[in-house]
């Protein structure tokens, strides 16, 4: 047998019992046995919120519980076969052996990288929001780029989308957007997009063809769902403005004052959501987007206080540090800002090949940490 291989076979088997440990599998399989117990006594929907505290958790659990299982029985797989062919000195079972193991290899690649995203809020979903900066009629364009260059990412993942508010600019793009991307680990992958993004090419909306400049800041925030701990006063920390959906959406939507804008005083942030018919729905999912976005900023705060212990920088949020610049003329390339993660063709990057970036910057981020 190849030398190689079985030394491919025996790092992967290590890798599997490191990763089994680090992730406390006996741990989280213990535990998803006391919600399964749980779930099926009677009664346990009798209190919905609490029920749903535990179905969420299971949700999380399985995440990490139901590869690293297939991990550790693809891993004594891999034992039985490694000892069947050195004692039985048969090659025939060789190309199931390496087919093992580069199936392990992949499910393990994917289940360490997301033990990068150890948060609580890792899970969850994500809301992003894109806002032109300046630069007129290109960086509005610029941010109708970005807008679709995260939905076909989400798309690429088989995500959920949802576009919660969109403002057109007069000639083209958009000035703003919010989305709602639901995934396995939505808002981990996405977190590093946080920042502004610049583009650099020849403007197709200067008649003179002249190379422009363009801006666009990304936020990201997840959604914690209900259980977000955020106390929030709705009466008197936050006021409400109600106004009509623009865009496309039939006469109701365009007559009717459904859009919802609420703004927390103390803070200043501000959150709109005008996808429903129903004012009510609006409210409930901008409500939703004000907790994840003061959560934010009180992780920010945190992140920048054990920072400042550490002699260290904190990330710089929405609209701050460019994060990643995509240049179309005279060079082609995109390249992050941080990590120095660099690809030399940056249309499949804003057709939404994303992953190598945002899979960087969690490796990145956890060697600065």
């Amino acid at each position: 047998m190849d030398h190689e291989l079985r030394d491919k076979c025996i790092g992967i088997m290590d890798r599997i019992v490191k990763l089994r440990d680090s992730l406390d599998y006996a741990g989280k399989k213990k535990r998803t046995t006391e919600i399964n117990e749980k779930m099926g006594a009677a009664g346990f929907w009798d209190n919905q919120e609490k029920a749903q505290v535990l179905v969420s958790e299971m949700q999380q659990l399985q995440l990490t519980v139901k590869p690293l299982t297939e991990l550790i029985e693809g891993a004594g797989d891999l034992e039985v076969l490694l000892e069947f062919i050195e004692e039985e000195g048969s090659e025939d079972s060789i190309p199931e052996l390496a087919s093992t193991a580069d199936r392990l290899q992949k499910i393990l690649d994917h289940l360490e990288l997301q033990a990068m995203m150890s948060a609580p809020e890792d899970g969850s979903a994500a809301y992003l929001s894109i806002q032109a900066g300046e630069g007129g009629t290109d960086s509005s364009d610029w941010a109708e780029m970005l807008l679709r260059m995260y939905l076909r990412w989400a798309e690429r993942r088989g995500f959920n989308v949802e576009i919660l508010d969109r403002s057109d600019a007069e000639e083209a793009g958009i000035r703003s957007a919010t989305v709602r991307i639901e995934g396995d680990y939505a808002y981990g992958y996405l977190k590093g997009e946080t920042g502004n993004h610049r583009l650099i090419r020849i403007s197709p909306f200067d008649s003179a063809g002249r190379r422009h400049t363009s801006f666009a800041a990304v936020d990201v925030s997840p959604d914690l769902g209900e259980i977000a701990e955020i106390e929030i006063n709705w009466d008197q920390d936050v006021r409400e403005d109600t106004y009509r959906a623009s865009g496309a959406g039939g006469q109701h939507i365009n007559k009717t004052d459904s859009a919802i804008r609420l703004t927390h005083l103390e803070s200043g942030v501000v959150v709109q959501c005008q996808n429903n018919r129903s004012q009510h729905k609006n409210r409930a999912e901008a409500r939703k987007m004000l907790k994840a976005k003061l959560f934010q900023i009180e992780q920010e705060k945190r992140d920048a206080e054990l920072a400042a212990k550490r002699g260290g920088k904190s990330k710089i949020g929405f609209g701050g540090q460019t994060v990643r610049n995509y240049v179309l003329h005279p060079d082609q390339y995109a390249k992050d800002a941080r990590t120095g993660h660099k690809v030399g063709n940056p249309g499949p990057v804003l057709d939404g090949d994303l992953d190598g970036f945002l899979e960087s910057f969690l490796r990145w981020g956890m060697a600065e940490n």
